[in-house]
């Protein structure tokens, strides 16, 4: 019978990765929330766009972070 082991130094980094995708799911929707309460204001066109952007990094950080640590527990 084969033993599984969970390789600890990729699950730290899909931890890591989960943790960024984390700060990111806050931190975008904040922004968001800044730029359309701030219409009137020079910066709501760079601030809705980068918003947008961190919004997306969360989506994109949370599915690599999930796949690397499914990685560290069911890959040799």
């Amino acid at each position: 019978m084969e033993e599984h082991k969970t390789n600890r130094e990729i699950l730290v980094k899909g931890l890591k990765t989960m943790g960024f995708s984390l700060a990111c799911m806050f931190l975008g929707p904040i922004l968001i929330h800044m730029a359309f309460s701030n219409k009137e204001k020079p910066l709501y066109i760079p601030i809705l766009i980068i918003s947008l952007a961190i919004c997306s990094l969360a989506i994109y950080f949370a599915f690599k972070g999930i796949n690397t640590i499914l990685d560290s527990i069911f890959k040799k």
